[in-house]
């Protein structure tokens, strides 16, 4: 005799074609709706956050803080972001871009990959006391 599901005489679970116990998939209803919520919103922060980091544009290196650095330079972690600013800190803000490569642990290969990114724009002039 033939059941009408044929797995279902294969299947040692009795349960052929559903899915297994546990495993849920991200918009099944049947499981936890706030988990599944609060997942969507983290995975939509983390893409704006993302985004928002890449689409800033240049990173100017005689006024970015050291995180904002590392995000923004490829090979650029947070250490060499801080050497970067120590480095601008004791020799004053930098002329050009290829000065970054005489930072310790920056090479002119990562200067070089990094050049669209990068900006050096003039420090502010002190400004002027009233007479």
């Amino acid at each position: 005799m033939q059941t009408a599901n044929a797995d279902a005489d294969t299947d040692p679970t009795g349960r052929a074609g559903q899915r297994p116990r546990g495993l849920n998939h991200p918009f099944d209803t049947r499981g936890n709706t706030m988990s599944t919520i609060k997942q969507l919103i983290l995975a939509a922060l983390l893409a704006l956050s993302a985004t928002a980091a890449f689409a800033a544009g240049k990173v100017d290196i005689n006024r970015a803080s050291a995180a904002e650095i590392a995000a923004a330079m490829n090979g650029i972690g947070l250490a060499k972001a801080e050497a970067i600013v120590a480095y601008r800190s004791e020799n004053g803000p930098f002329k050009s871009i290829d000065q970054l490569a005489e930072v310790k642990g920056v090479g002119l290969k990562t200067v070089e990959k990094n050049r669209e990114v990068i900006e050096v724009r003039p420090s502010k002039p002190a400004a002027k006391q009233a007479s």
